[in-house]
């Protein structure tokens, strides 16, 4: 919920600038309340956890490249 609230507050404030002040004023509560809404259906993840699952991506992506060398090396040895 923490990073929900912070996508909003950003999303708030990214519509607060582009707005005039009295209407940014006027709509900010419904506008959150539906931000809120929008990002609470989203699986939406956070930076840091998008980069600690790139960096397991990347090291099993190492590990399977090892293993097919590995298994196309036993495979060689079986044709022998």
């Amino acid at each position: 919920m923490d990073k929900n609230n912070s996508t909003t507050d950003s999303f708030i404030r990214f519509f607060e600038a582009a707005l005039p002040a009295g209407i940014a004023s006027a709509i900010r509560e419904n506008l959150r309340a539906a931000a809120n809404s929008a990002f609470e259906k989203m699986d939406l993840v956070s930076s840091e956890e998008f980069e600690v699952q790139k960096r397991v991506l990347l090291r099993t992506r190492e590990k399977l490249d090892q293993l097919e060398r590995q298994v196309a090396q036993l495979e060689k040895q079986l044709k022998k």
